[in-house]
Order: structure tokens, then C-alpha cells, then sequence
């Protein structure tokens, strides 16, 4: 199935959406832990709307639950540990990436959905790509935070997957019901490594910077970009949606340079050209391998 141009236009415009957002995290993180600031935008996630929006159809609490535990936990949870052990922003989601090629091979090996050898070309030029983005960031990276990180792709793989097996009718309902179940982890783990001091410093009032950055983590980025995000691997195969993801980190490269005067050379126009190729190997994968069969068959 090829994915069709409004669907294709819709996962750029949300990747390029998840990219801009690292500066507004950066926004709220100037006045708030960052481990709070990740529990506030799933509590507003989920609260008030859950009193409002059923629980989605045909979907168990556990299923719910898993999710939630996974997304809020697992994925974002875990990224903001690892730039609390070091790893910068840039570099976390350099290496959250990653998870397009988890969901491509975890898609393969439990749904039998075919991988050809155009999507590995693909695969090869895009890893090139962040290969390059890396080497040529400025920014500090340790060990324990990219294994952190790549464990965060990992559980996005997984929330990706869990999407497909499901195929959650009502897409908005199981963020906000899931988003539930991610609360009460993201509070046992923020206590457990920083104690209750995070939450002392909501006594004295939020700057409006963070108010704003809570409310567009919640409702912008979460609920708006999953909803298109998931309703995408619901409809399609792994390899024509997950490998989007991989122009958050050239979208924030880019949104660095225009808004923030971020150097950009040739070596880091490279990189993007790289992954951009990538991507565009994956979303024409079908038609290039018709193109290499036509020409076998013509010799």
C-alpha cells in the first residue's frame, strides 16, 4: 500500500512539529525539573479530558496501561534521565531515532511485514545521515546516556507496535486513557531519583514559559502528533511511516539555524542530504523495486 500524498504530507508536517519541540522543552526546562516538567505534560494529557472522552472501544485497561507505562515512562521518562546523566538534547534525539529501524525489524519479525532490499538501502543512507549529524554536533554525549536513550526507542518501537496489534479505533481517547497510566510511573520514578524537592518549587508559582511549554507538550505535540502519528502506523506498514521520524533531528538542526543562528555547513547539509535520501528510498520503496525488476527482466 502507498501512502497516499495527504497521509505523507501529514507525518512530515508532525515530524518536523517533534523536531521544534526540543525548543520548546527548552523553554520549560529554564524553570522547571525535568522530570516534573514530564509529569505535568502527561497529567494534562490526561486530566480533565479523561472526564470527558470515553475509553476507547475494544481496548483493555492493561493495554491501556502498558502503553501508558511504556510512552510516558519508558520513552520520555527515560530520555530526560539520560540528559540528567549528561547526553544532550541534540544527541537524544539524534539516537531516539533509532526507533524507526526497531519498529521496521520488531513490524518483520511479529507481523511478517515484508523488507526489501530498497528499505535497507534506505535504512543505510539515513544511518549515514545521523552518523554525520552526530559526529559533526559540538555537543557533549556519555555512554550510560545513549544506552538510555536507545532503551527509550526501543519502548517507542514497542508503543508502535502495540498500536499496530491493537488498532485502536478512537486514537485520541487511548492517548488521553493511556496518558492516565503514565502519571502514576513517571511520579514513583521522579521521586524515586530526586526525592520530593522538584515538586516544593510549584509552591512559589510557574513562570508562563512553562506554562506554555506544558500546555504544548500536552495538547500540540502529544495528543495532536500521536493522533497522527499512530492513526499512521494503524493504516500503514512500518516502513513507509517509521522512517519520518528520522527528520525530527534534521527539523531541529534546521529550526536551530533559522531561529537560533546555529552554524550550518556544508558537512551538516550533507548529513541532512543523506537522511532526506534515505526517507525518500523508503517512501518510493515499492516503485524503485519495480524499477530493478523491469530492468532483470529486460536483460
Amino acid at each position: 500500500m502507498k501512502m497516499s500524498k495527504r497521509d505523507l504530507v501529514a507525518g512530515v508536517l508532525v515530524t518536523v512539529l517533534w523536531g521544534c519541540n526540543f525548543s520548546v522543552i527548552e523553554l520549560g526546562l529554564k524553570s522547571l525539573d525535568p522530570y516534573l516538567l514530564t509529569l505535568l505534560r502527561f497529567t494534562f494529557c490526561a486530566i480533565p479530558l479523561v472526564f470527558f472522552v470515553r475509553r476507547p472501544a475494544g481496548i483493555s485497561f492493561g493495554v491501556l496501561a502498558l502503553h501508558g507505562v511504556m510512552f510516558g515512562a519508558g520513552l520520555w521518562w527515560l530520555v530526560n534521565f539520560a540528559m540528567y546523566q549528561g547526553l544532550s538534547p541534540g544527541m537524544s534525539s539524534v539516537f531516539l531515532q533509532f526507533s524507526a529501524f526497531f519498529t521496521i525489524v520488531l513490524s518483520g519479525a511479529v507481523l511478517g511485514e515484508r523488507i526489501i532490499l530498497a528499505h535497507i538501502c534506505g535504512m543505510a543512507f539515513a544511518v549515514c545521515g545521523l552518523m554525520m549529524i552526530l559526529l559533526l554536533s559540538a555537543e557533549s554525549s556519555t555512554v550510560t546516556g545513549v544506552l538510555l536513550v536507545l532503551v527509550a526507542a526501543l519502548a517507542w518501537s514497542l508503543c508502535n507496535l502495540l498500536v499496530k496489534l491493537k488498532r485502536p479505533g478512537e486514537m485520541v481517547a487511548f492517548i488521553i486513557w493511556s496518558s492516565l497510566f503514565s502519571v502514576p510511573a513517571i511520579f514513583v520514578l521522579t521521586v524515586a531519583v530526586n526525592g520530593w524537592a522538584p515538586f516544593w518549587g510549584l509552591a512559589g508559582g510557574v513562570a508562563w514559559e512553562a506554562v506554555f511549554s506544558v500546555l504544548f507538550q500536552s495538547y500540540i505535540t502529544t495528543i495532536l502528533g500521536y493522533r497522527v502519528w499512530n492513526n499512521l502506523m494503524k493504516k500503514y506498514p512500518a516502513t513507509h511511516v517509521a522512517p519520518l521520524s528520522l527528520l525530527v533531528p534534521v527539523s531541529g538542526v534546521i529550526a536551530s539555524y533559522l531561529f537560533f543562528g546555529e552554524q550550518m555547513n556544508v558537512a551538516k547539509a550533507m548529513a541532512i542530504g543523506f537522511v532526506l535520501l534515505g526517507i525518500l528510498i523508503f517512501v518510493n520503496a515499492q516503485g524503485l523495486q519495480g524499477i530493478l525488476r523491469a530492468g532483470r527482466a529486460s536483460k
